[in-house]
């Protein structure tokens, strides 16, 4: 067996990001992972959550928000790289593990047991997980996914690594990566922690959109309602997690590390934290909204939508005032 923490699924505690008190219990996979990685290694994800001021209504979608590497490795030493596979991904994982690198993967959420009730032998739905244990002999995984750690074994082993044969002999290999441990790094003392996540604040006010992302998803959303009031449930919830999930999950992150900075002692954070917050959970509310319009196969009131380009306004410019940046 190969192993870097000794966890157990049973006793492990995920950080209160995914604690039940949340507005959303899961942003994204990738997202997810990150953090109950690095929470498992002992660090506090919430100091590298400044990047999430920086996400924008790409158009057909809204950014899908993922931690910068340059932030993970300037905060806690870890450096990520691509792992390009040239053997079966099982041997991969298995040397990577056993050097004590967690292996970031994509894998069919059709084999993740942790996904029961959603994906798990329903659907074929890829997913980011950190691979945390690996027992060949014994056909284990142990790994952080979504909101916690889990563990698959036996048969789910077997298909999910296809040891018995690909499903088809045009099937790509995932995309993967691994998390070293940058030499000669020296951890942060909390002061320097908190004085590293501020300045992170500081650089990412510094992308965040040249106008406010919402009045144009509100053209674009009153536009796609023609055709969404007519399909079905399958579409609304890939829509939905496209967009109404994406930014509202990502703008609770941004409340939420503002909120740790207040706590830290960085002054004059409460009311965009505030602002987020209620983007968030107005969010959150208009997306039942949205399910039921569809349901009745009726209109829906978007004037939520103006309430929260309202908050982003009040929040970005309070925040650029303090910090400095380009509204």
């Amino acid at each position: 067996m190969k192993q870097i923490l000794p966890l157990d699924p049973a006793t492990y505690q995920r950080h209160s990001i995914h604690g039940e008190n949340r507005t959303w219990a899961e942003t994204n996979c990738y997202s997810d992972v990150i953090i109950e990685l690095l929470h498992g290694l002992g660090h506090e994800p919430v100091a590298a959550l400044p990047f999430t001021l920086a996400i924008d209504f790409e158009g057909d979608q809204w950014t899908f928000f993922k931690f910068p590497p340059a932030d993970l490795l300037e905060l806690y030493g870890f450096d990520i790289q691509e792992l390009a596979p040239w053997r079966p991904l099982v041997d991969h994982i298995e040397e990577q593990v056993g050097a004590g690198r967690p292996v970031l993967v994509e894998l069919d959420s059709y084999y993740l047991p942790d996904t029961s009730g959603t994906a798990y032998r329903l659907a074929h739905v890829k997913s980011t997980v950190a691979v945390n244990e690996i027992d060949i002999g014994n056909l284990r995984l142990g790994y952080f996914h979504n909101q916690g750690y889990h563990v698959l074994e036996n048969g789910d082993f077997i298909d999910i690594f296809q040891m018995e044969g690909l499903v088809h002999e045009r099937m790509l290999p995932p995309y993967i990566e691994y998390v070293k441990k940058a030499p000669h790094f020296t951890p942060l003392s909390q002061a320097a922690l908190v004085e590293a996540s501020r300045a992170l604040l500081g650089r990412h006010l510094g992308r965040i959109p040249e106008r406010n992302p919402f009045p144009a998803f509100k053209a674009k959303f009153q536009q796609d309602l023609d055709w969404l009031l007519t399909t079905d449930i399958d579409v609304f919830h890939a829509y939905s997690f496209v967009t109404l999930r994406q930014y509202g999950a990502c703008f609770e992150l941004a409340g939420t590390c503002l909120g740790w900075l207040t706590a830290q002692g960085v002054d004059h954070l409460a009311p965009a934290q505030a602002a987020f917050d209620q983007i968030s959970q107005t969010t959150k509310a208009f997306q039942f909204q949205l399910a039921r319009s569809m349901a009745r196969r009726k209109a829906i009131d978007l004037s939520p939508l103006d309430t929260m380009a309202e908050r982003w306004e009040e929040a970005m410019g309070g925040l650029v005032r303090q910090f400095g940046g380009t509204r």
